[in-house]
């Protein structure tokens, strides 16, 4: 295991702007800074926007949360980021997203039995993940299940989470334990 590099600052050291976002962040829906936040609030500036996409994705956007979630699990499986995945794993679970489903994505496969809806997340994401885009098919497969508005929303999502994932993997983040998540996720192997 590796030593995190960049954990939480103390909150006497931290400065002015870092405590003010901070307690900005804990004010809203997230109720607590932890996790990338501890990296993040090195950048006051980019945290304060951060937390504002995040508070906009996970708590406001118009997505059903089992969308939020599955997307949340596939990025956090791309970029094999333990933190995020043992936190949204469960709330996958809540928000109604059989764990068959979650544990097949966890083992870098396709999902069995998924509805159409889930099918369609599942191409469209996988298909962004290798490709960096997306064929006509999959896409207009997405735009018939989500809408147009709706895939804007899901890049949102990938979005942020994707940034949360790189600042987790750069910093090491250790992962947090929320059984029954499948956790730790096995590397991937390196694609040619």
């Amino acid at each position: 295991m590796h030593n995190e590099r960049m954990p939480r600052i103390p909150a006497e050291q931290q400065t002015e702007a870092q405590k003010r976002v901070i307690a900005e962040l804990e004010a809203g829906p997230r109720g607590k800074a932890r996790g990338p936040w501890d990296a993040i609030m090195r950048s006051p500036g980019l945290m304060e926007q951060a937390h504002k996409l995040g508070e906009y994705v996970r708590f406001r956007s118009p997505l059903e949360k089992w969308i939020i979630e599955m997307t949340a699990l596939m990025v956090s499986r791309s970029w094999t980021q333990q933190y995020e995945w043992a936190s949204h794993y469960p709330l996958s679970i809540a928000a109604g997203l059989n764990a068959s489903i979650g544990d097949a994505i966890a083992e870098g496969r396709r999902p069995d039995g998924m509805s159409t809806r889930e099918a369609a997340l599942h191409d469209f994401l996988s298909e962004l993940f290798v490709n960096k885009s997306v064929s006509d098919k999959t896409y207009a497969s997405a735009v018939a299940s989500f809408g147009e508005d709706g895939v804007v929303d899901v890049l949102g999502v990938v979005t942020y989470f994707t940034m949360l994932a790189m600042v987790m993997n750069v910093s090491r983040t250790p992962a947090v334990n929320h059984p029954p998540a499948k956790t730790p996720l096995i590397p991937m192997p390196l694609q040619p």
